[in-house]
């Protein structure tokens, strides 16, 4: 059976890439040969800031005297659950070594990099998780230094519980500024900063633009688009519950995509019967952007069986997957591409996106088709060493030396030979390329 849509998305999320790119590059470039100077004015002009870049520990301390002990309690509870799934997952990578040959020995190590830039939106919705999310697993990976950067709000800099959460999770550095000048800032090394090794954190399309011109130049968690999710139910699940699942998701901007994907005709008319009443009981910015993305990006589309679905979910690959069908195990088992999964009517995105310890900074547009999202192994370098005994590089020598010249590479078998001649003297090897 074909895939039936009730609901067909007009538009796709993707953004003007030709003109953002060249308004990003422009300000990267300036910046560039500008530094502290530019910086500053593109700050006044977009921010319309001019107060502390780089936030004294005095300021720190009046932005957190303003957060209520109660929500101090909670970003300390979601700081907590993000640090300890971060020490599981580091707890996966261990440096080793084995013995190749005789006396050959290569091995692993993991080290992390110096230098991370931990990008927190601040504008149209002020991310305190996206503080944690970033800066707890830089923390934890044992990066040596951690800058956190947010756009500050004219006339009153950033938010507080963002620079509680973001001191509290381990930055070196609150950094008050936006946008592509914030991004600059990190990667120039602007202000005293050291230059950023790598660059995380979501942002809307001028900061994701930045992050993949610099790709290359500094590393980056991932090239980012607007964040999506879908939805898999089957007859069983409660058309309430899904429906306010979509609308949560959709009000993160007005190109978020939201899908829903189901074998029960029943449940995806009655989901989309009650979708609009649910924006509708939204506050005003939230309801215009999920009236948009529902608009023009959500599709609902009907499904033969599981299997189907499931087929439907993986050319999708969406950022975030949830489950509210029987069975749970069986998705589990069968899902492959996904940014994060959520599976059962217990658990929901908006967990995951705030406190539950999995990490928000996920791939979106597809890109959960090769990749996973921001871990503490994104801050991580597996590098690999070896060495070996006098004897033990005898038969690697004969190897190389043979294989070398056969590509046409004599500078290579060169060096083999000349430890061979060295470390065999009066012993003759086959050096020749194979016929």
């Amino acid at each position: 059976m074909a895939r039936d849509y009730l609901k067909k998305a007009s538009l796709t999320a993707k953004s003007d890439a030709t003109e953002t790119h060249a308004t990003v590059k422009q300000i990267l470039d300036e910046i560039e040969a500008g530094g502290d100077a530019k910086a500053l004015e593109y700050a006044l002009e977009f921010d319309q800031y001019d107060g502390s870049v780089i936030l004294s520990q005095q300021e720190i301390d009046a932005a957190c005297a303003q957060v209520s002990e109660k929500l101090k309690a909670d970003i300390r509870f979601a700081h907590d659950n993000v640090k300890r799934f971060a020490e599981l997952q580091k707890s996966t990578v261990a440096d080793v070594e084995m013995e190749i040959a005789p006396g050959f020995v290569a091995g692993q190590k993991a080290i992390p990099v110096d230098a991370a830039g931990c990008y927190v939106p601040g504008g149209r919705y002020s991310h305190i998780a996206s503080a944690i999310m970033t800066v707890t697993t830089a923390k934890v990976a044992g990066c040596r230094h951690i800058a956190a950067c947010s756009p500050p709000r004219p006339g009153k800099g950033v938010n507080p519980a963002i620079i509680y959460a973001a001191q509290y999770c381990g930055a070196d550095k609150i950094i008050a500024m936006g946008g592509v000048q914030g991004v600059a800032a990190m990667t120039f090394g602007l202000f005293g900063l050291p230059k950023a090794n790598i660059l995380v954190g979501p942002g809307n399309q001028f900061v994701a633009e930045a992050k993949r011109i610099l790709f290359g130049r500094v590393g980056i968690d991932m090239v980012a688009g607007p964040t999506d999710s879908l939805v898999l139910a089957d007859k069983c699940a409660d058309p309430h519950v899904v429906a306010t699942d979509l609308v949560s998701q959709a009000e993160h901007g007005y190109n978020s995509p939201v899908w829903l994907v189901t074998d029960d005709h029943a449940l995806a008319k009655k989901v989309m019967e009650l979708v609009p009443g649910l924006i509708d009981d939204l506050p005003e910015m939230n309801r215009q952007n999920a009236t948009a993305a529902w608009r023009d990006y959500a599709e609902v589309i009907v499904c033969a069986d599981r299997e189907e679905m499931a087929a439907c979910s993986d050319d999708y690959a969406p950022e975030h997957l949830t489950v509210q069908a029987e069975d749970p195990d069986w998705w589990l088992n069968r899902l492959t591409c996904y940014g994060s999964l959520f599976l059962g009517e217990e658990t929901t995105v908006s967990y995951g996106d705030k406190v539950a310890g999995t990490n928000h900074v996920l791939p979106t547009s597809g890109a959960a088709g090769y990749t996973g999202g921001l871990s503490v192994h994104k801050y991580m370098k597996i590098v690999t060493w070896q060495r070996s005994t006098r004897e033990g590089s005898k038969d690697v020598a004969v190897a190389t030396a043979r294989i070398s010249r056969l590509e046409g590479m004599e500078g290579h078998a060169r060096a083999a030979d000349v430890r061979l001649a060295k470390y065999f003297p009066g012993e003759s090897f086959d050096l020749a390329a194979y016929e």
